[in-house]
């Protein structure tokens, strides 16, 4: 389990440890392969990936969230307003054609009606249990076991993976019209028939050995020969891979190599190989593998070569930060927010280290940095939970006690939000956007009959209404 006291924006491999939770075997061998995992810069790659097709099958990429799964498994699906790729699948790709290629298969299924007309993914539940088991992770990872386990055990994914797979007309119709939306995009279609063809083997294993997709996703010879000749006909066939992009899925690549398989990072990115992709994932590694002196070595000789790339000043940060020297994380993670301030992810990394050196001007600081944080993600828990401790520092009880009604919020739990707000309300100065806020929150956590005979008494709500 990740420590409150780690770094946010890394990796935040921060597994969904079953240890000390009362779950079955079968759910815990499950959650041990599969995390919520936040990082600006691979986001930030997959929305370069994704949001063209998306814009073909007319839906708004500024509205999707992509979610980063870490698991071994090979697996990805879209909806209206989520794209989920699994870490498996991006370093089983050899280019972002293929990537894309699946990718378009998954929206494809969306295009088909297939969602919309038998319910397979409401019926599976994959976006509420990714969803879920996101929040499980941050309460998690903020030291609430109680709320962690509540709601991991919730996340329907188990019990519902027999019933998410798509029959094999189904998926001819999704690879036809994946192929179709890709084309649209000005993208060729040439990776998602190539994906497929690299894995036809798994036809012929019994379902135990088959990656978990190809059992949800059947794959037939008829299938992919059938994609083949419909992707060559196309106009954009010939379309290939910017160097552009073929470096940043390297990159993406070497990055979760780093942090998931640090060990096996070492030996597959060598010492003799100088391109970046490698020395990042080595760098990574050495972090990872507890030896920060020599990631951080490796990542000075990056940055002296990509002085203005804000995720190798994000890194020197993190490492720093995690390793007790925060005075010396302060001044890379001020860079890296400088070269790159949209980023929430950053400001986060921040106002963290900021509220660590536990000086009033820092903790200040440190509010704002997370405040900006909030501004363009307001449902990012881990900002409210470390909201709530620079308040406290500060002796702020009633901000700080409001800021812990987000965090319960965010992570689901309703009934710690409800109280933690009603004990902001009473710190709070009233009628105040602040205490309004506070009131808000009540009521929509399941308010029991006595807080609402208390909101009513005081005049907050009538009729059923607030004030």
């Amino acid at each position: 389990m990740a420590s409150p006291a780690r770094s946010i924006s890394r990796i935040a491999l921060s597994a969904v440890l079953a240890a000390g939770m009362a779950l079955s075997p079968a759910v815990a061998a499950a959650q041990e392969a599969l995390s919520l995992i936040r990082d600006t810069e691979i986001e930030e790659i997959l929305h370069k990936d994704a949001d063209p097709i998306f814009r073909a099958g007319g839906f708004d990429p500024k509205s999707v969230q992509i979610l980063l799964i870490g698991s071994k498994e090979l697996n990805a699906f879209a909806g209206p307003k989520v794209m989920a790729v699994f870490t498996g699948l991006i370093l089983e790709t050899k280019n972002p054609n293929e990537l894309q290629g699946v990718m378009g298969h998954e929206v494809g299924h969306l295009a088909a009606g297939h969602s919309a007309r038998s319910g397979e993914m409401s019926k599976a539940g994959m976006v509420p249990f990714l969803l879920t088991m996101g929040l499980g992770v941050l309460a998690a990872m903020a030291g609430s076991a109680d709320a962690a386990s509540g709601l991991i055990v919730s996340a329907p994914y188990f019990g519902a993976l027999g019933s998410a797979g798509y029959s094999r007309e189904q998926e001819a119709r999704a690879d036809q019209a994946g192929a179709t939306l890709l084309d649209k995009a000005g993208l060729s279609a040439r990776g998602l028939a190539e994906f497929f063809d690299n894995f036809r083997y798994q036809e012929v294993f019994q379902e135990a050995r088959r990656y978990k997709y190809f059992i949800d996703h059947p794959l037939s010879s008829d299938r992919i020969e059938a994609l083949q000749t419909r992707v060559a006909a196309l106009p954009h066939f010939n379309e290939v891979d910017s160097p552009e992009a073929m470096a940043e899925h390297e990159v993406m690549k070497a990055k979760l190599d780093g942090f998931i398989n640090p060990q096996v990072a070492i030996v597959k990115y060598k010492e003799t190989d100088k391109g970046y992709p490698a020395r990042y994932a080595r760098a990574i590694a050495y972090y990872q593998l507890k030896e920060p002196d020599k990631a951080l070595k490796l990542v000075d000789a990056l940055l002296a070569e990509q002085p203005n790339n804000p995720y190798l000043w994000e890194l020197k940060g993190q490492i720093l930060f995690e390793y007790g020297r925060t005075k010396e994380a302060e001044g890379p993670q001020r860079k890296s927010v400088a070269l790159k301030p949209d980023a929430p992810l950053l400001h986060i990394n921040l106002g963290q280290t900021l509220i660590a050196l536990d000086e009033k001007p820092k903790i200040d600081e440190g509010i704002g940095e997370l405040k900006k944080a909030l501004s363009q993600d307001d449902e990012n828990a881990v900002a409210w939970r470390l909201l709530a401790e620079a308040y406290d520092r500060r002796g702020d009880d009633g901000m700080a006690r409001l800021a812990t009604a987000e965090y319960n919020f965010n992570v689901g739990d309703v009934s710690q939000a409800r109280v933690f707000a009603m004990r902001a309300r009473e710190k709070l100065p009233k009628n105040t956007p602040e205490w309004r806020r506070a009131t808000d929150i009540v009521l929509v956590s399941k308010p029991s009959k006595d807080d609402l005979k208390d909101l009513a008494r005081e005049g907050s709500i009538m009729g059923g209404q607030i004030r």
